[in-house]
């Protein structure tokens, strides 16, 4: 559609909009209360399948485990994906929030964890089931063909891919454009966006050491692996810090050390997992590489018993916006949203999304919804205390409600009718 149609649209939905928003917070909280852990989104896409049924799409459930696919044919036209990811975190929640998760699960070590919706996921799934009603409800201002998308697993990096494996490209059309968008720290009411890469790409490894146990008082007798995954930790940061050039991006993390069970006991292993986010493959392959030489290197010191075991836990590619793309949904966001409509620099965090562009070989793009409070984000800006408002994965992160969950289904809807025909002339 042109951007003058885009905007009628939006216009005659406005209302519409409004009053749907009450039934869609209640949806919003109890996805919220009731989170589940990746590709273990059983409820969630229930939830999601019946109502996509209820508003007259064919629908395909169990695609990639507990993936869900949407369909509606509404005559000649493109065909637009319009994904949601709907897994949540094994993190305890901390919002205080009165609709807060008290849901504890075992995770995929079987391990007992709470778990808790601490990036998005749930508003996500809301935003989408939103935008499908509507567009159903008003099929006499579009042509073409929606698919409605709800993907497991994006933070274990295996739904899409998984939702790929299980046929997804043989059994549902291909898209002309695939749409994404994610909920982040940002003033809510906004939407960021860019050309080009927005996400790094992602790898997560797990790097067991071999020590040799022994009684605490003893430690002659031992080859300790906990000094010896401490200086690996510390080594391992200075990759980034001395081997990187300064103009490039790159993020390692080590997220988990595990080692031992009590205080005068020196295990005989310990296991480090690490993240790594890059924006280059050569920058990739160059950390991937120093890992391994640090770790075989720091046991060699120590005179382990063996070499380290290094595995990889799953990896992301980046995501890169089609640039053509870009240019039509950028200049739909700022005719909607005006100066809310912004440009963003790229994020270090990653996702799953692209994987069904890059399969399908289709353009995709991608962008940001902001969720904080925009009082609390201006005065966090004007302070320079940003970095201080809790973001995606910690235990106290908490979109506001409102004017979040309009701006997104207003981005989403804005998004779709770039691309689907108007039947006006």
């Amino acid at each position: 559609m042109t951007i003058e149609k885009i905007k009628a649209f939006n216009n005659k939905m406005s209302p519409f909009v409004d009053s749907l928003l009450p039934e869609l917070e209640e949806i919003y909280k109890d996805i919220h209360r009731n989170p589940e852990l990746s590709m273990q989104e059983f409820r969630t896409a229930k939830i999601a399948a019946d109502y996509l049924k209820k508003y007259n799409y064919q629908v395909s459930t169990e695609v990639g485990v507990t993936g869900v696919v949407g369909l509606m044919n509404n005559g000649d036209g493109p065909v637009v994906m319009l994904r949601a990811d709907m897994d949540a975190l094994p993190v305890t929640e901390a919002t205080g929030l009165d609709y807060a998760s008290k849901v504890v699960a075992r995770d995929e070590e079987g391990k007992e964890v709470g778990v808790s919706h601490v990036c998005g996921h749930d508003l996500h799934v809301t935003w989408m089931m939103g935008v499908a009603r509507l567009f159903s409800e008003h099929k006499a201002e579009w042509k073409g063909t929606l698919m409605i998308v709800f993907q497991p697993g994006e933070e274990v990096g295996l739904g899409a891919q998984s939702m790929i494996d299980a046929g997804m490209m043989e059994r549902f059309p291909k898209p002309d454009i695939i749409l994404g968008q994610h909920v982040m720290v940002g003033e809510a009411g906004t939407v960021s966006h860019r050309s080009g890469s927005i996400l790094s790409a992602g790898n997560r490894l797990k790097i067991k050491l071999f020590g040799q146990g022994a009684h605490g008082s003893q430690p002659q007798t031992s080859i300790d692996p906990v000094i010896m995954a401490a200086a690996t930790t510390m080594r391992l940061q200075t990759i980034v810090s001395r081997e990187i050039a300064p103009t490039e991006n790159a993020v390692l993390t080590i997220g988990s050390i595990q080692a031992g069970t009590k205080e005068n006991i020196i295990p005989d292993n310990a296991t480090i997992k690490l993240n790594i986010r890059t924006f280059n493959d050569s920058v990739k392959d160059h950390i991937l590489s120093a890992v391994e030489r640090i770790c075989v290197a720091e046991c060699h010191a120590s005179n382990a018993p063996k070499k380290p075991e290094i595995t990889y836990i799953n990896s992301y590619p980046m995501t890169v916006n089609d640039a053509k793309a870009s240019a039509k949904l950028a200049a739909a966001f700022d005719a909607q949203f005006g100066n809310k409509s912004m440009e963003t620099q790229p994020a270090s965090a990653s996702e799953d999304f692209s994987v069904f562009g890059r399969s399908w070989q289709v353009p995709y793009v991608f962008w940001f919804v902001g969720g904080t409070d925009p009082k609390t984000f201006l005065e966090a800006k004007k302070n320079n205390e940003i970095n201080k408002i809790p973001s995606n994965h910690s235990p106290k992160f908490a979109p506001v409600l409102h004017p979040t969950l309009k701006t997104g289904l207003q981005a989403m809807m804005t998004a779709a009718l770039v691309w689907l025909d108007s039947t006006t002339d």
